[in-house]
């Protein structure tokens, strides 16, 4: 079993779309006032609820998919469908076709580098730079599982799609969603960690377990998905889902390290390590992700990528 990190404390978000890149404050605070929808603030409630979730401990009820970087491009195909090149740069994993005007059906008749191969979707986060070298991760893992009554979860519907984390933190306290640790280490963080050599850094990110199970998206992204109160979803949001977990290993160590970002209304290669975040776009074929959620997480199983047990 994989290890398990400390939990971290109950903090807000504020936001999480980029803002396109402009080389005016007249044109940054357009920018800004533009995309002021996606402003998101959370109730000291869900502040608890998200901290209380990276805390959660597993309980045998889990499969998962292992994917790498597709590619690296400044396009979101949540927060800027269509409009190729007006986000921060992104790290894509899994479906070799996403880009900004992806849909469910482009990415339903592309390709993957993640096993299994029936995982359609596109994952994505910022690029990792190292002395302003961007550095691809050499693994994504992203695990599926049953954390919020599992006994009752349902897979994910196609072409659900939602943003997790905090683009525009202005500090660590700013973004509870992911943290920061070095592999083989207890010890992590909400900003980055200086890795000792021998080691390599590595993200855990955590996405809400709660649908509303209506909408496959909302204004801001976010708003269609809630985090759970323990083992209960919130009225508003009944349908319990697998927690995604994206646990993402780049081979660095050391320092130098730094993000890409809107800081300002720019998009820029030098945002701190407190401001990590990602989307998914879901595009497994049904089937085979029902049978997953069924077999794994319903009945309560520790799954492999290729979705049968390996231990209960």
């Amino acid at each position: 079993m994989r290890r398990i990190l400390a939990a971290v404390s109950a903090v807000g978000l504020t936001l999480v779309a980029g803002a396109a890149d402009s080389g005016t404050a007249a044109g940054r605070a357009g920018h800004a006032a533009a995309h002021a929808g996606h402003a998101y603030h959370f109730t000291t409630a869900q502040k608890a609820a998200i901290a209380r979730q990276a805390a959660a401990p597993l309980r045998g009820s889990e499969f998962r998919a292992d994917c790498f970087s597709s590619h690296r491009r400044g396009d979101d195909p949540i927060v800027f469908p269509g409009q190729a090149g007006r986000s921060h740069i992104h790290e894509f994993y899994g479906n070799h076709t996403a880009g900004a005007s992806s849909t469910l059906e482009s990415l339903s008749s592309g390709t993957t580098n993640c096993t299994p191969k029936t995982d359609l979707s596109s994952y994505w986060t910022p690029t990792l730079y190292q002395n302003g070298v961007p550095v691809a991760p050499e693994r994504v893992t992203v695990y599926y599982q049953g954390i919020t009554d599992h006994t009752r979860a349902v897979p994910h519907p196609r072409g659900l799609r939602y943003v997790v984390g905090n683009a525009l933190a202005a500090s660590p306290d700013d973004n509870p969603a992911a943290r920061w640790s070095c592999v083989g280490r207890p010890e992590s963080s909400r900003d980055f960690m200086t890795c000792p050599p021998g080691t390599k850094l590595e993200n855990y990110l955590d996405f809400p377990t709660c649908w509303d199970g209506k909408n496959l998206d909302s204004p801001n992204h976010r708003d269609h998905m809630a985090y759970a109160t323990g083992q209960t979803c919130p009225s508003s949001h009944p349908v319990a889902v697998p927690r995604l977990e994206l646990l993402i290993t780049w081979p660095v160590s050391g320092g130098g390290l730094t993000l890409a970002g809107t800081r300002d209304g720019a998009n820029v290669t030098t945002a701190p390590g407190y401001t990590f975040h990602g989307d998914f776009f879901n595009a497994w074929d049904a089937a085979e992700l029902g049978r997953r959620v069924t077999d794994c997480i319903n009945a309560g199983y520790i799954c492999g990528t290729d979705g049968r047990p390996i231990e209960q």
